[in-house]
């Protein structure tokens, strides 16, 4: 069945590694459809794997084989809702120790050039919360990382 919207992502040539790796690592994932090209196109050649179908945390993606023209950014990104130190440091050090780069306030990219956030829980919350100097100590603190520290976040919002 096709889903009535799909994510689709541009990759250079490695859409099934990348599609791979993201089932490998995140729950409720997984590879799906694999379209070989049924003759030549613009960066390929006819067989080679032009897109696959695949799954990220439940979200229906598609990956296009598409060659060099078109490059990933920041203007694109998942963000990955964790629950614990554990979650957020396991997610993380998968995307970046697979040949990715670490960002700023809990962005990476993976060796593909796609833009995750790995977002503690109680960093939304507490950005939202009722208190706007406990908030802002909150940001501030967000502001100092890569990796996200959910416990130095919450010393923060405490004050």
């Amino acid at each position: 069945m096709i889903a009535p919207n799909t994510v689709c992502i541009w990759y250079d040539h490695e859409a099934l590694e990348a599609a791979q790796f993201y089932a490998s690592i995140f729950p409720d994932s997984s590879v799906g459809r694999i379209l070989h090209a049924p003759s030549d196109f613009p960066s390929g050649s006819s067989g080679q794997v032009l897109t696959v179908e695949f799954t990220v945390i439940g979200i229906p993606c598609v990956g296009l084989n598409g060659g060099p023209t078109f490059r990933q950014s920041e203007a694109f990104s998942f963000q990955v809702a964790t629950d614990t130190q554990e979650e957020t440091d396991r997610l993380w050090n998968a995307i970046v120790g697979n040949g990715g780069q670490e960002s700023a306030c809990g962005w990476c990219k993976d060796r593909w050039g796609v833009s995750w956030q790995i977002t503690p829980r109680m960093m939304v919350e507490a950005l939202h919360h009722p208190e706007p100097a406990a908030a802002k100590r909150a940001f501030d603190a967000m502001m100092t990382m890569r990796k996200l520290d959910i416990a130095t976040i919450e010393r923060a919002l405490r004050g």
